[in-house]
């Protein structure tokens, strides 16, 4: 595995690599989420490439930057048994010349609602640095985790837009075995906040439930999801906890999330939807103290499920006909194997909306 720091020894090391070329972008804190996009790259491409880089201007005022988890080394050596041909390392000085001015924005719903309207720049900081990674790797194809839904979309429709020579591949969201989605920010959890995370997953299959039901809309999903959410896991409060807290003393009872936003949108725009659809997804963010978590699920409404086994059924009976005729004709051959509420706003009447 060799290492690059700067954007000409990159150049240099990735000429000499086979194609297609797989990149995973990260920002560190490598974990069995980061491990599977390498993964997912070093079985479809030639040679995997892998950048190490945490970007400072998807960061806002007040954010995490500067607490970010790094370990670098440790990142490195898991590259390297994951099968990482080239990590690209840039400092920020690298990456962007004291007197840069060009930014890339993304318009739309995709970038500005939801995670957008929640962190404003943030999105621009993505696109920015996707495009000139993209620019250094050159890679054939770019893997990018499902959990970070709203930025896959993005970087789907940057690709698409400016005509980028890379496909987007998109790798399942890795969890926990108690159903948290791996992210480098779960390291933020304090033990008891830990023991509740899981809950937000919780959440989106009761959403996910809510959605199999026979003429169910998007707002029956986020109802339904909101509930799971809001109200808290009753074999994690004891009696003692409910009279505590009724005497307003003793132990408090676990961790509450603080809602950000529960959405149906479309995943590919993110514009939310009025009913489910094929492509609709559920999406979530929530607060854990300081950390903040996000999640979603796709949604297989029972109608698009019926209409999907009614296709199915009609090109079954279809070949089941000309397979009859075919018999018929000719007896001596063998057979042919031939409104739209579907996110909680700020300061909705549901009160579920926290910050």
């Amino acid at each position: 595995m060799r290492l690059a720091r700067t954007v000409a020894e990159a150049r240099g090391a990735l000429a000499a690599l086979p194609r297609p070329l797989g990149l995973v972008p990260t920002m560190g804190a490598l974990h069995e989420g980061h491990v599977a996009l390498v993964r997912a790259a070093r079985e479809s491409c030639a040679a995997v490439a892998a950048s190490l880089f945490v970007n400072p201007t998807q960061f806002g005022a007040g954010e995490d930057f500067a607490r970010y988890p790094r370990d670098e080394a440790r990142d490195l050596a898991l590259f390297e048994v994951a099968g990482v041909d080239v990590v690209f390392a840039p400092s920020a000085a690298e990456m962007y010349a004291a007197d840069a001015s060009t930014t890339v924005h993304v318009g739309g719903p995709v970038a500005e609602t939801l995670e957008g309207a929640d962190r404003p720049g943030h999105f621009d900081g993505v696109a920015t640095v996707v495009t000139k990674l993209f620019t250094i790797v050159a890679p054939d194809v770019a893997f990018f985790g499902q959990k970070d839904a709203q930025q896959l979309a993005l970087i789907r429709r940057l690709v698409r837009d400016l005509d980028l020579p890379a496909e987007v591949a998109a790798v399942p969201t890795v969890r926990e075995p108690d159903g948290l989605a791996m992210s480098s920010r779960n390291a933020y959890l304090t033990p008891e906040q830990r023991a509740v995370a899981p809950d937000l997953y919780r959440a989106l299959l009761a959403g996910r439930a809510a959605a199999g039901e026979p003429g169910a809309l998007p707002k029956d999903v986020i109802a339904a999801t909101a509930m799971s959410l809001v109200m808290p896991d009753p074999r994690l409060i004891t009696e003692g906890d409910r009279i505590a807290e009724m005497k307003r003393e003793g132990s408090p009872v676990p961790p509450r999330f603080d809602l950000d936003y529960i959405a149906v949108v479309d995943a590919d725009t993110f514009v939310q939807e009025a009913e489910l659809g094929s492509r609709s997804l559920l999406v979530a963010a929530a607060r854990l103290g300081v950390t903040r978590l996000i999640d979603n699920l796709e949604l297989t409404p029972i109608r698009a499920s019926i209409r999907s086994m009614s296709r199915n059924a009609s090109q079954s009976q279809a070949a089941d006909r000309s397979h009859s005729s075919s018999q018929s004709h000719t007896p001596s051959q063998s057979p042919s194997a031939h409104h739209s509420p579907s996110a909680y706003p700020v300061g909705d009447a549901t009160g579920t909306k926290g910050r």
